[in-house]
């Protein structure tokens, strides 16, 4: 009998077998291993022969929460060590190796001047001071205001706000431009407040401004019939001996004389720019909703006023008519439209402010001696940048783009006027324009015309547009930079004189100035009203000095007289010490640093122009 080899070969079962001995058995068998043995075996008879492998038994670790294998978990904090090893090594290196210290360069002049003309406001302010105000000749003041008899009803206190300039009355006509300005200001550069450490500072003294506004009328009204409009009086024609903030010389914390309110009923101008400063603020203060909000319910309710009783502010009153004159509402009513729409997105203050009659009646088409000069009296220029804004960056096309394209024309004439190269303004040998034709107290307008260059240019920029036309000729943005950069520096300090008239900047600057505050010792002694004239006709220099006040600035001939005596060379003012900040704000800083393009238009809807109506049919 024959059975098949499993390892290939024949193998022969033969029942003889069992008689063969047990060595030859053995013997065979050896023979046949190593048969199979010299041929290659595959898996199957690999597995017959050795049977099943025995598996290694992996090992782990337990690490409570997790179980790893043993041989992972030595390679994973083998590397981790290796890295802290070589992180180690290379942060031994780099601070065993010398290197250079790269330090920040120290602030331009732009950015050390705007500490200082941000401060004035602090000297300025009236009421409680807050204990931080830094300061240290002034405290608290005038804490009766509004309080005296024959005050309307709605207004029962008026402490607060600024000082207007070297006395103790509050304009609330230029001191609601000062706030405006530092508003717009703000909304355009904060990033350059920030980088100066300065925001913080001016919000908080636009707030202060915008609580002293709330309490000149009844800001929680939707109606008003009368608004506060002055605090004060410094009329002394006719030889008048009656203690007021102009015959007497005192400091504000010793005031012991009556300070009455005058209030009006018919002015449109006084309202609508109190209702601008309240409504950029509102965008300033955007993030507090419940501040913002209040704001401009008080701006609406000043407008409406505005627009309900018509009238000139400064008709009705002596006073204004003699410090600070208006000479029109229609220029209000389009900067302080302008404003409101910004501040609400609606879009009926947009019509109003472009209406074509009421820009007509705010000089936008004539031209004349003061076309372009803006000012606490006159907003039209400012308000032709801002709309030229709207125009550049959001474009609402139809029914507004026929004014807006006039304002934006128009601001580029204002632009040009600017320019040397025009005759439309004279300037001095030293290369101050003369805006004001050479009347006394140039730099207010001086500071308003280099801010409104500064952000034009920066607008052109953020628009993609390297410069503008006139008539012929194209001037790239950096010229109207130069413009502003070259009247700034004047101010600051680069005149014939060699004098700055920022008080505090520089080694050089008037001491003597306009100021009562400033003037007079805190020496612990109460000096009557006329005990003060001692200190208002000494020649001494002033015992405080009054940090960043811009005086009223040199004569037509470069001139100046640093007299206590003469305001028209020495007394500083809030609203020209807005156009300074605002001036020096835009040319602070890294020229990398741009515009906020997009906070002020954080109220107004998106826009979709509405189509123009279709031509009439055609008549044979």
């Amino acid at each position: 009998m024959y059975g098949r080899d499993p390892w290939g070969g024949p193998l022969e079962i033969n029942a003889a077998t069992d008689s063969a001995t047990d060595d030859d058995r053995s013997r065979n068998l050896q023979d046949l291993d190593r048969a199979a043995l010299s041929r290659p075996l595959d898996e199957t008879q690999q597995s017959w022969l050795l049977g099943p492998s025995e598996q290694k038994k992996k090992k782990y670790v337990d690490l409570g929460c997790i179980i790893v294998s043993r041989k992972i978990f030595v390679w994973t904090i083998g590397t981790l060590l290796f890295a802290a090893f070589v992180a180690g090594f290379v942060t031994l290196i780099v601070k065993t190796v010398p290197r250079h210290h790269h330090k920040n360069p120290p602030p331009d002049n732009y950015t050390l001047a705007l500490h200082k003309a941000l401060m004035f406001f602090n000297a300025q302010r009236s009421g409680k001071l807050p204990r931080h105000n830094n300061v240290s000749w002034r405290g608290n003041s005038c804490m009766q205001d509004g309080k005296s008899n024959g005050v309307s009803s709605a207004i029962k206190d008026l402490v607060g706000g600024f000082y207007d300039a070297g006395d103790a009355i509050k304009f609330n006509f230029p001191q609601a431009y000062a706030m405006t300005m530092l508003s717009w200001s703000v909304i355009e550069y904060s990033a350059k407040y920030e980088a100066a450490g300065e925001l913080a500072h001016v919000k908080e003294l636009i707030k202060w401004g915008s609580d002293y506004f709330l309490k000149t009328f009844n800001s929680t009204a939707d109606s008003i019939s009368t608004l506060a409009a002055q605090v004060g009086t410094g009329d002394t024609s006719g030889g008048s001996t009656t203690p007021n903030d102009h015959y007497c010389w005192m400091r504000p914390e010793d005031i012991d004389y009556d300070r009455p309110v005058t209030e009006c009923h018919s002015c449109s101008d006084l309202a609508a720019e109190m209702a601008a400063a309240l409504a950029s603020a509102s965008i300033v203060f955007k993030d507090n909703k419940v501040y913002s909000k209040k704001l401009v319910h008080g701006a609406t309710t000043l407008f409406k006023f505005s627009r309900d009783q018509r009238g000139r502010y400064s008709a009705g009153s002596a006073e204004a008519s003699i410090f600070y004159n208006s000479t029109s509402y229609w220029d209000e009513f389009v900067w302080g439209g302008a404003w409101m729409y910004y501040a609400t997105g609606n879009s009926s203050y947009l019509k109003l402010a472009t209406t074509p009659g009421i820009a007509k009646h705010a000089g936008a088409f004539w031209g004349g001696p003061d076309y372009g000069v803006f000012s606490w009296d006159n907003k039209l220029a400012g308000a032709q940048v801002l709309l030229s804004r709207l125009r550049l960056f959001l474009s609402p096309g139809y029914p507004y783009e026929e004014i807006l394209r006039t304002f934006h024309n128009q601001t580029s004439i204002v632009m040009c006027s600017y320019l040397p190269v025009f005759t439309s303004f004279n300037r001095t040998k030293g290369g101050l324009i003369q805006l004001n034709h050479g009347r006394p107290q140039p730099l207010q307008y001086v500071v308003n015309a280099a801010f409104l260059a500064a952000l034009y240019s920066d607008y052109l920029e953020a628009a993609d547009t390297p410069g503008w036309y006139c008539g012929p000729n194209f001037f790239s943005t950096d010229v109207l930079r130069n413009f502003a950069k070259t009247q700034i520096n004047y101010i600051l300090g680069n005149n014939p004189r060699k004098m700055s008239y920022v008080v505090g900047f520089g080694d050089k600057y008037p001491k003597h100035v306009h100021h009562r505050g400033a003037s007079i010792p805190k020496n612990k002694v109460k000096y009557n009203c006329k005990g003060g004239w001692k200190w208002r006709d000494s020649s001494k220099p002033n015992p405080n000095t009054i940090v960043g006040a811009m005086v009223a600035g040199p004569d037509k001939h470069d001139g100046f007289h640093d007299v206590r005596s003469n305001y028209n060379y020495t007394e500083p003012t809030l609203a020209g010490n807005a156009g300074l900040v605002a001036a020096l704000v835009a040319l602070s800083g890294d020229k990398g640093t741009k515009i906020d393009k997009n906070t002020i238009f954080s109220a107004v809807p998106p826009m979709f122009p509405t189509p123009p109506p279709p031509p009439a049919p055609w008549k044979p």
